[in-house]
């Protein structure tokens, strides 16, 4: 009997001890889960406008203006006080102007017609922490009589997401 009793208390002291550690180990546990936000600035266009063409005046009376607002641009920030800057590549010939106006994201403000150049200028200012899309583009092109006939040619236009001042 003694040597039935030195097998098996070893076996029931395992056995109590081993689903003892099993119990406790499941009772609760803990992990750190490392996060971060980082700053979110994405500006996109639906596509390009229409081609702008000059071709018709009054008598007496400078080229008449021609518009296009058939795109629009969507914007994601999660900062605070951000602008939206607008600038063309390369200048415009002489005599002839391209401005873009930008319909503003809720509670910011648009600057209104801007006339494109080489230097980046604000088109919309007061962007705050918005996801907005559909917001439309306007493009005007004017010509005085001064620019003489001008080829059909292209301008690249950079919107970009810039700190406000």
């Amino acid at each position: 009997m003694k040597m039935k009793w030195l097998v098996v208390l070893p076996l029931v002291v395992a056995l109590v001890t081993g689903w003892a550690g099993l119990a406790s180990a499941a009772s609760s546990t803990q992990q750190t889960v490392t996060f971060e936000v980082q700053a979110i600035n994405e500006i996109s266009v639906s596509g390009n406008p229409g081609t702008l063409t000059v071709s018709t005046a009054t008598a007496g009376q400078q080229p008449d203006a021609v518009s296009d607002n058939s795109t629009t641009y969507a914007i994601t920030t999660n900062e605070s006080n951000k602008k939206i800057t607008v600038a063309i590549d390369t200048a415009m010939p002489s005599g002839v102007t391209l401005q873009i106006q930008l319909a503003a994201p809720s509670g910011a403000a648009s600057v209104g017609n801007v006339t494109l150049s080489t230097t980046a200028a604000d088109a919309v200012t007061g962007i705050t922490q918005v996801a907005q899309s559909g917001l439309t583009i306007t493009y005007t092109l004017t010509a005085t009589v001064a620019a003489g006939v001008v080829g059909q040619t292209t301008r690249t236009v950079t919107l970009t997401i810039v700190a406000g001042a």
